[in-house]
């Protein structure tokens, strides 16, 4: 299993790496915390935004 991290763009275009995958972003794609840490995923409860790329990211990790 490969180790994957959410990304939010920079205002110069660039993709940085966040700490995590913030809840909302869990929660839209139907995985617990507890779910996601089993399942090697970061998660960061600080970050609230959601993004729809590291959405598909999480379906993409978990589908079997």
């Amino acid at each position: 299993m490969h180790h994957i991290k959410p990304t939010f763009p920079k205002p110069n275009g660039k993709q940085k790496q966040n700490r995590g995958f913030s809840v909302n972003e869990l929660k839209a794609a139907g995985v617990s915390i507890q779910q996601a840490r089993n399942a090697g995923l970061p998660v960061d409860v600080r970050r609230s935004s959601q993004r729809d790329q590291n959405i598909e990211a999480i379906k993409a990790h978990l589908k079997p």
